[in-house]
């Protein structure tokens, strides 16, 4: 019998070891709880049997609980880094068309190639669905969706009137080259360039060309104008745009806006008509060519150019045309009894019966903790601890050990009695 009672030691001792050296091992994980074997001693009698002369049979491993105290906190350069500070999940779907959710505490997340905030193992970080006023329209499990970043933001508005004001240089030569060629700079006097935007909200690029064609009175200006590569046209004409002044410097025509003929982008939009308004300030006088005011009434789309993560859990993304936009409130989730959670590697967990179901909340709510962006939960395994403990865990497997081994020399010594 103190052989089985010397080997259950053996084997609570092993039991032991391998779950220490499991913490160990994890010690770099992030998000990593560490387990902590339990044992209970064996005792077999009967209602018959007195209790005083009862030996016990051995030792069982009844759990290796885990422990879900907190890890350390970092910090990190990205703000989609997130840890909990406190009780809580984060759930997470490891496949878009899958059913189920796993749970974690690794918060180290990122963006992946379809703009969704994923982590490590490419499971998606889930919260609940938002209206355009960044309210939270439903808090249900089913009902959270995957966090995606949006590529852009705004509708596009393609550019019709543009208004630029400048100071032409009374004093300016009519170029050496007559023909004009806006490659050729002593075709021209001056040039200007403005950002306009087409149907589809892409940036595209108007160039004025200046040619002083007349130093008496009225003096005359040609404007030529292109967008990119093509030359703009009135009435199918390539000819310049004559801008008229008098002897004060004065504009004196075009009197309103010109319009030009459509052009098409190269990028397949739409073909777009556009009108170049000069004004009443543009003048000609001393000094060198200036542009004083340039507008136009074109939107651009708006790109993402950052995403940050607040202490509630909002997900905001911003724009360069200044959007802001709510994207979602990341979902926490805890459980009646999380040491019941099925470890599933990775840093995830999963519910079983023994958890019970998962109960959802949001950062800083009755038994949730709070939400840190730019954060990370390190291991809660404490290596001198651990350390300690498997001090103690190898001492015990040598002890069992040790009784093993004097239970076979008694064993021995019995079998050679003649």
């Amino acid at each position: 019998m103190s052989f089985y009672t010397s080997l259950s030691g053996l084997q609570a001792a092993q039991t032991d070891l391998s779950v220490i050296s499991h913490n160990l091992a994890n010690v770099s994980t992030n998000g990593f709880k560490k387990s902590r074997s339990e044992f209970a001693d064996v005792i077999a009698s009967s209602v018959s049997q007195n209790p005083t002369s009862q030996i016990g049979s051995g030792v069982v491993v009844k759990a290796n609980r885990q422990q879900f105290s907190q890890g350390n906190l970092v910090q990190s350069q990205s703000s989609i880094d997130l840890a909990i500070s406190g009780d809580g999940f984060f759930a997470i779907k490891p496949k878009l068309d899958q059913v189920g959710v796993n749970y974690t505490r690794n918060g180290a997340f990122l963006v992946d190639a379809d703009r969704y905030i994923v982590d490590a193992q490419g499971g998606h970080l889930l919260g609940y669905p938002v209206d355009g006023n960044g309210t939270v329209v439903s808090s249900t499990l089913d009902s959270a969706v995957a966090l995606k970043l949006p590529a852009t933001s705004g509708n596009p508005v393609p550019t019709g009137n543009v208004s630029i004001t400048a100071s032409l240089p009374a004093t300016a030569p009519i170029p050496t080259t007559a023909t004009f060629d806006r490659f050729d700079p002593s075709s021209y006097s001056a040039a200007t360039s403005t950002t306009i935007y087409d149907s589809t909200g892409n940036a595209q690029t108007l160039t004025n060309y200046f040619v002083r064609t007349g130093t008496g009175t009225p003096s005359t200006w040609g404007v030529y104008s292109f967008v990119g590569d093509q030359q703009l046209t009135v009435g199918g004409s390539t000819a310049p745009v004559t801008l008229s002044f008098d002897a004060t410097g004065a504009i004196t025509s075009p009197v309103g806006a010109t319009s030009y003929d459509a052009f098409t982008p190269t990028n397949g939009a739409a073909p777009q008509p556009v009108s170049l308004n000069f004004g009443t300030l543009t003048k000609q006088g001393s000094g060198s060519f200036e542009v004083t005011a340039k507008t136009q009434d074109g939107i651009a789309v708006g790109l993402l150019q950052g995403v940050t993560v607040d202490t509630e859990g909002f997900v905001r993304a911003s724009f360069s045309n200044g959007d802001s936009q709510v994207l979602g409130k990341v979902v926490l989730a805890n459980f009646a009894n999380p040491t019941g959670l099925r470890q599933l590697g990775n840093s995830y967990w999963s519910s079983t019966g023994i958890s019970g179901d998962a109960i959802l909340g949001e950062a800083n709510q009755n038994g949730f903790g709070g939400l840190l962006s730019g954060t990370i939960e390190r291991s809660n395994v404490d290596i001198t601890e651990e350390l300690v403990g498997l001090i103690a865990a190898q001492r015990a497997f040598q002890a069992n050990a040790k009784a093993l081994d004097t239970a076979s020399q008694i064993s021995q010594t019995i079998f050679q009695i003649n």
